[in-house]
């Protein structure tokens, strides 16, 4: 992180305290928020989420002086509607659901922070993957066999690899035999690993140790929690790089809330590296400062639609 950067926003968030503290106000902008919610996908591993969020959780409560609520969806859907109705104030999402937000309300979300790999990018591939006993080698090999993606709203999951796989002659529609949406990440792996389909796609940063599942990503927690041995996979696909998907807040919140909701996370990967790592998915950097221009490329390819997106 730029040290500059992060002074000047903590700076902000000081300022603005101090401005509001004239006249005994300083707690005006708390009773408009009075509990500060944060979405996390969790999926039909909603518990872990929750156990590894908790430490979020009490770094926000201390930064904000309200109380914070962690509000787990089992899918994306339940994250991005919360957002859009504003029982929930902040939340860290994918590219594509951030691109689909901004389609629909340019005006109700900002991105705050995204985290930054190892390699000094902002971003990450989705991957494609079989088991490692089938014959399957390359895309060809797999032409009408099944394919498991996450979900609709999943960049990763769903919305890059659908359409790199169509620019490259393999529309998934007319190659594979039988697509299905599993619900999330872990589940398009189980799904492949129990033989109920022959790929899957889901994320990675595609650096790092193989064994370990790469440096970050679904892999990378699929192995740490004991759910997966790489050696039962194979990867036969990847994706051009990804926009890291962004931790966002209500453009509605006020702006101190903003301020230092975000000096929290830019001050995770130092102050708390544990936390970071379990929110982030294994190893990165630090949180980055994010603008909507990261997402262009997202948006542009939500906006212009493709087969199966809705």
């Amino acid at each position: 992180m730029n040290l500059i950067r992060r002074d000047a926003i903590a700076l902000m968030a000081v300022a603005a305290s101090s401005m509001i503290g004239v006249g005994g106000a300083s707690a005006d902008w708390r009773d408009q928020v009075p509990t500060f919610r944060i979405g996390i996908l969790g999926g039909d591993l909603e518990a872990i989420q929750l156990r590894e969020h908790a430490c979020l959780k009490a770094r926000t409560e201390q930064a904000l002086g309200v109380p914070v609520e962690l509000a787990p969806s089992r899918d994306y859907t339940g994250v991005y509607e919360g957002l859009q109705s504003g029982s929930l104030d902040a939340a860290g999402i994918g590219a594509a659901g951030y691109a689909g937000l901004f389609l629909e309300d340019p005006d109700l979300v900002e991105p705050l922070v995204a985290a930054k790999q190892e390699d000094g990018l902002l971003g990450y591939h989705s991957v494609l993957l079989v088991r490692a006993d089938s014959p399957y080698r390359t895309l060809d090999d797999l032409r009408s066999r099944s394919l498991a993606f996450t979900e609709n709203l999943s960049a990763s999951g769903f919305l890059i690899p659908y359409h790199e796989l169509s620019e490259q002659g393999f529309e998934p529609r007319r190659f594979f035999g039988r697509l299905a949406f599993t619900g999330g990440h872990p589940q398009a792996v189980m799904a492949v690993l129990g033989g109920d389909y022959d790929a899957g796609v889901t994320w990675s940063s595609m650096i790092g140790d193989y064994e370990r599942g790469f440096s970050r990503g679904n892999l990378r927690r699929m192995v740490d929690r004991g759910m997966l041995d790489m050696s039962d996979l194979r990867i036969v696909w990847k994706s051009e790089l990804i926009p890291e998907g962004p931790h966002v807040v209500r453009k509605a919140v006020p702006q101190e809330a903003k301020d230092l909701y975000r000096q929290v996370l830019l001050d995770l990967a130092e102050r708390d590296r544990t936390c970071f790592e379990n929110i982030v998915g294994g190893n990165a950097v630090d949180f980055e400062v994010i603008t909507h221009e990261h997402y262009d490329s997202i948006v542009d390819i939500r906006r212009n639609g493709i087969a199966g997106d809705s």
